[in-house]
Order: structure tokens, then C-alpha cells, then sequence
């Protein structure tokens, strides 16, 4: 299924909450009966174990890896996994691995296939290990015990009804991945449920929508022809998961490339060292306090590391680079001079407003522009006066301007995500309340 692993960013250690030590409990109760039970039975029907096994180890293996805060793809493995949970029949004869052997091969062998990502330092994360285990689990107990009853397949039989059903249980797990990743990312970063939820689940009408149907077809496959099967149905999701490796690299560069006409303006002596990526961190770290979706959070960055581009096209740099000090007639002159330079360089269009927008009264800008503006002069204003309380003034400074320039829900936002351990810029171990 899908992962997801957001942050605030620079945020200090803090301990693990009762969430998070729940959700692992549980998984870590399930291997253990799982592989007690194998261990004591032995295998139930070898020869599939191990065609399902080798298949989410292949996915596993074919993982490849995101940078930082990015979902880790591994769509075949994921499709296997959901494939071998609701297995009830191989060529016409029924099976008999149950929920406990379903966890034991499928943890065993998505580890086996990780081996070689975790030798080289690029592991899947492991919460997504962990609600792999959760939700094949939870699939395999809604469907195996309905299975071995008798009166499931004089009900469903092998028609559009049994398919139906596969969907629905499929639908039902699909939700229950999406819950646990929120409630983890909720556990560790604090931020809003709804929103987390929200962008889990719309990351299942992508390739998680994908990964499911795979999933019932494969099931459905093995249950006609046997485990020839399995090699045919993955073909389609291997082809999508080149494409998506495809996009996820022309997004990375694209990335990079953003990333580096921001620092033009550091590289030019016109801001601080840093700046642009300090308020590009914190922008997103507000934005997901606020409630942004993933689209929205997306803009927000490009915008929050552009937002200073404007001083390119100024004969004297402004002093540090803190265009919050200057008149407010100056500030709308660069922001409207860096929209300028945002619409040349073939962003989307969105990024441009945020950018242009950014010196108008907050009651008139987009959300991205309220928080750009407020976290660029919160850095502004706590590297004006770098002493220990230089944060703290920063943050009353910016109380002062909500009548008119800073938004309040966007300060007290920000003033949440800096008392969360994240200390200003330009001091240590400051926490604001």
C-alpha cells in the first residue's frame, strides 16, 4: 500500500506515543503468533507459499527508493501480499494457509527482498513494514474464515458476486492502510488528522487503486489457472511502476531545479545563507498545521523557496535580504518583480501568485501567500536580533502585525509548530508558546 513520512521540519526527538507504540504492539503480537503457528503446523500448501513468497520478495526487491518526506512505491509486492490474503483456491482446489502462515510469508519474504535496500542504507521504513503486516492481516481474517465456510461458496460461487466481494474486502483494507498511516504520521508530527487521512486516500485512486485491482485479479487468476497466474497478471503493474519511477525522477529534477534558482539569490550575496530553505521548511511544516492538501503543500514549497527572486532584478540588495523591514511599497515592488521571474522559468502558474502576492493585505492574499509571508518574516525578524529572545520577539512582532499583515490563525499556527521543538533559526533550544 501506500506510505507516507512527513514532518515537521528540524524537529527535535521526542518520545514515541502511545499511538504509535499501540500500532506496533499489535503488529508485533501478529508475527509472533504467526510465525509461532507456522513454526509449530509447519507449511500449509508449500508450493504457493512460495510462489507468493518469491513474487512480494521480487516487488520488494524492485522498490525503489524516495527521497525524504516522499511515498515508498513497491506495488507488486503490495498486490502479491493482498493476492496470497485472499487466495481461497489454486486451479479449482481449495487452500488452507489461514491468516497466521498469510503474515508469516508475506513479512518473511517482504524482508528477504528488503535485504539488499537495507545493505546499501535505503530500507523501506518501518511503519511500512509494519502496516504491511497490519493490513494483510486484517484482510486475511475478513476473508479466510468466510471462505472455509460452507455457505460463502454456495452463496458467491466463482461469478461477478465472489468478484464483487474481493473488491469490497480489498476497499475495506485499502481503508484501513489509510487510517493507520494517519494515525502514525498524526502520532509523530502532530498534524491534523482529516488532512492526513485525506491525502492516504487520495493517494489510493492512483497506484493504490492499481495495487488493488492487481490484487483480486491475481487472486482470482490462481483460483481458475493455477499459479501460472501470477507471472501474467503482475506484467501490467510492473509497466506502471516504471512509469511512476519515470515521473518520480522528472519530478525530482524538476525539484532541484526549483531548489537551485532559489539559491541564486544566496549565491548572489542578496539573502542569507539558508534563508530560502528555512522558509520553504517551515512553510510546509504551517501548511500541513493548516490543513493543506498535497497539491496545495506542493505550490507552497516552490513558492516559499522562490519567494525572494524578486531581489535578483534590484540594483542594491536589500539589507540581509529582510525585505519584511521595508516599506511596504517596496515589498509589493520585488514580490511583483519575482511573480515576473517565477512565470519565466515554467512553473505552474499558482506559484507566480503566491510569490507576486505575497506584500498585499492578508485578507486579499491566498492561503500559500499568508504563510509565505508570515514564516519569511518570522526569519527576517529573528535574524534581525539573533540574541536568545530573538525568536520570541520575532513571534510578537508578528502578533502586532495581524491587523493587517499577517493572518492570526497563520502566527498561532506557527508559533504550535515552533513550541513542537523546532528552534528559530538563529538560536538553540528556544521553544515559543
Amino acid at each position: 500500500m501506500t506510505s507516507a513520512a512527513v514532518g515537521a521540519p528540524g524537529a527535535g526527538r521526542r518520545p514515541v506515543s502511545g499511538t504509535v507504540v499501540a500500532v506496533y504492539g499489535a503488529a508485533a503480537l501478529l508475527t509472533a503468533a504467526g510465525l509461532g503457528s507456522t513454526l509449530w503446523h509447519g507449511l500449509a500448501d508449500p508450493r504457493i507459499a512460495l510462489a507468493f513468497g518469491v513474487l512480494i520478495a521480487v516487488g520488494e526487491l524492485a522498490r525503489w527508493g524516495a527521497p525524504p518526506g516522499e511515498r515508498e512505491p513497491a506495488p507488486v509486492a503490495a498486490a502479491g501480499a493482498l493476492a496470497y490474503a485472499l487466495l481461497g483456491e489454486n486451479a479449482g482446489q481449495p487452500v488452507g494457509h489461514g491468516v497466521l502462515q498469510t503474515v508469516t510469508v508475506v513479512l518473511t519474504a517482504g524482508l528477504a527482498g528488503a535485504v539488499p535496500h537495507v545493505a546499501r542504507g535505503r530500507g523501506p521504513a518501518l511503519d511500512h513494514m509494519v502496516r504491511r503486516v497490519l493490513t494483510v492481516g486484517f484482510a486475511a481474517f475478513c476473508f479466510q474464515p468466510l471462505y472455509d465456510s460452507a455457505g460463502l461458496r454456495e452463496r458467491f460461487g466463482a461469478g461477478p458476486g465472489y468478484a464483487m466481494l474481493l473488491l469490497l474486502l480489498l476497499a475495506l483494507t485499502a481503508l484501513c492502510d489509510a487510517v493507520l498511516a494517519a494515525l502514525v504520521l498524526r502520532a509523530r508530527t502532530r498534524h491534523p488528522f482529516g488532512p492526513l487521512l485525506r491525502d492516504e486516500l487520495r493517494a489510493l485512486l492512483h497506484i493504490g487503486s492499481a495495487v488493488c485491482a492487481t490484487g483480486a485479479v491475481i487472486a482470482l487468476g490462481v483460483a481458475v489457472a493455477g499459479l501460472w497466474a501470477l507471472p501474467v497478471f503482475c506484467v501490467p503493474l510492473l509497466l506502471t511502476q516504471l512509469s511512476f519511477r519515470r515521473y518520480a525522477a522528472v519530478r525530482t529534477t524538476y525539484r532541484q531545479t526549483i531548489a537551485s534558482l532559489a539559491r541564486a539569490t544566496e549565491i548572489a550575496g542578496y539573502t542569507p545563507q539558508g534563508h530560502a530553505r528555512r522558509v520553504a521548511e517551515l512553510s510546509l511544516a504551517v501548511g500541513r498545521e493548516l490543513g493543506l492538501s498535497g497539491p496545495e503543500l506542493t505550490v507552497l514549497e516552490y513558492a516559499a523557496l522562490m519567494h525572494d527572486i524578486g531581489q535578483l532584478s534590484l540594483v542594491d540588495p536589500v539589507p540581509d535580504g529582510a525585505t519584511a523591514l521595508l516599506p511596504v511599497a517596496e515589498q509589493r515592488r520585488i514580490a511583483l518583480l519575482g511573480g515576473a521571474v517565477v512565470r519565466q522559468t515554467g512553473v505552474p502558474a499558482a506559484v507566480a501568485v503566491v510569490v507576486e502576492r505575497q506584500a498585499d493585505p492578508y485578507r486579499e492574499q491566498p492561503m500559500s501567500a499568508r504563510i509565505v509571508r508570515a514564516v519569511n518574516a518570522y526569519d527576517d525578524l529573528a535574524g534581525e536580533c539573533a540574541t536568545a529572545s530573538g525568536p520570541l520577539s520575532a513571534l510578537e512582532r508578528l502578533r502586532l502585525g495581524t491587523a493587517h499583515d499577517y493572518q492570526p490563525e497563520v502566527v498561532e499556527s506557527l508559533a504550535r509548530v515552533l513550541s513542537r521543538g523546532r528552534s528559530g533559526p538563529w538560536s538553540d533550544g528556544v521553544t515559543h508558546g
